[in-house]
C-alpha cells in the first residue's frame, strides 16, 4: 500500500504473498453500504480467500467477509455478498484480458482508507508452486538467522 498522507490500512491479505507472485498492483474503489463502512472502521473485515473477477464488463470482489455492524439492525447487508470494485472501464478490460490470456489471478492485497474513501489494493498475481513456497520459507529463515548473528556480533 502506498505510504501517502491520509491513508490508514484496515486489513492486509498476507496469505496472498505466500500463495502468489504479485506481478502488478492496482488501486480500486469499492461500492459499500453505510453499515459496511462503519463495520470496516471497527476493523471487522477478512480478506483471506477472497479474489476479484471481471464479469460482464464489471469488476467484482468475491469472498470478502465484512461482519455485520452491531447497531445496524435491518440495514445490514449480507456479510459475504459480492461487492463491485470501481475502476475505469479501460483498466477493467485490460485486466480481464490479461487474466484470460495469461492465466493470472486478481487478488485483493489490502483494504485501506484514502482520506474518507475505502480503497482496495488489487494484485495481478501468478500462483506459486509448492517448491516456490519452500524456497521462500528457507530464504526467510536464513535471513532471520543472519540478522540474529549480526545482533549478537554488535552487542
Amino acid at each position: 500500500m502506498p505510504a501517502k498522507s491520509g491513508t490508514k490500512q484496515i486489513a492486509a491479505n498476507r496469505k496472498a504473498f505466500h500463495d502468489y507472485f504479485v506481478m502488478e498492483k492496482f488501486e480500486a474503489g469499492i461500492e459499500l453500504t453505510g453499515t459496511e463502512v462503519k463495520s470496516i472502521r471497527a476493523g471487522t473485515v477478512n480478506l483471506k480467500d477472497c479474489y476479484a473477477q471481471v464479469k460482464d464488463g464489471q469488476l467484482w470482489v468475491k469472498g470478502m467477509h465484512i461482519s455485520p455492524y452491531k447497531q445496524g439492525s435491518y440495514f445490514n447487508a449480507d456479510p459475504d455478498r459480492d461487492r463491485r470494485l470501481l475502476m475505469h472501464k479501460r483498466e477493467i478490460n485490460r485486466l480481464g484480458g490479461r487474466v484470460k490470456q495469461e492465466g493470472l489471478t486478481l487478488v485483493p492485497l489490502s483494504l485501506y482508507f484514502r482520506d474518507s474513501l475505502v480503497k482496495v489494493e488489487l494484485g495481478l498475481c501468478k500462483g506459486k508452486k509448492l517448491y516456490d513456497k519452500r524456497d521462500a520459507a528457507a530464504e526467510k529463515s536464513a535471513r532471520r538467522e543472519m540478522d540474529r548473528k549480526l545482533k549478537e556480533a554488535n552487542a
